[in-house]
């Protein structure tokens, strides 16, 4: 289109061919479909104004974006749930029953959504994205060491979080080398 800055031609083809992709990455992170769209056109937006000065990669840099909002609006969420159940304590029929219709990718999401931020972003990068640790690394901002240890950490934190009445890694009689 004649007046368009001569990048956004460039961010259309970007977005042909990774933004399917991208969204799905979105989606996991924010926990659902409008909020992922959303998570991902507020990343757009902010990767936009500096799309013609990026250097490198340009979908390492929206990764780490999608990353840094997802955190952000968790955090937040945290904070509207704590005052939404001081809200609700005496009528506890306001809050939905997070079990109504879930499907299994639902249910993951959910468990995922309990996760610590940083565990949760990194399962989402190495699981979902199939990124490496290196990679996922860089996004985050941390050492490859964190990466694998909020990996490990996240992954078994879900396994325990799927399966109730499994005895939590570590736990035990308190006595070792007894079998």
């Amino acid at each position: 289109m004649p007046g368009e800055p001569p990048h956004v031609a460039e961010l259309e083809r970007f977005l042909a061919e990774r933004g399917e992709r991208l969204l799905r990455t979105a989606i996991l992170l924010a926990g659902g479909q409008e909020e992922g769209k959303d998570l991902l056109q507020a990343a757009l937006e902010r990767v936009f104004r500096h799309w013609g000065g990026l250097r490198g990669d340009p979908e390492s840099y929206l990764r780490r974006t999608l990353a840094h909002l997802a955190t952000d609006g968790w955090r937040r969420r945290t904070r509207w749930r704590a005052k939404l159940i001081l809200l609700s304590a005496t009528d506890r029929g306001c809050l939905p029953d997070p079990m109504t219709g879930v499907d299994h990718r639902d249910q993951l999401i959910r468990l995922l959504m309990q996760l610590p931020v940083r565990q949760r972003t990194a399962i989402v990068l190495r699981y979902w994205e199939d990124l490496t640790e290196t990679e996922t690394a860089a996004i985050m901002g941390c050492s490859v060491g964190s990466v694998k240890s909020a990996t490990s950490r996240g992954l078994q934190r879900l396994r325990e979080l799927s399966d109730p009445g499994r005895v939590p890694h570590g736990a035990g009689s308190g006595r070792r080398g007894q079998s």
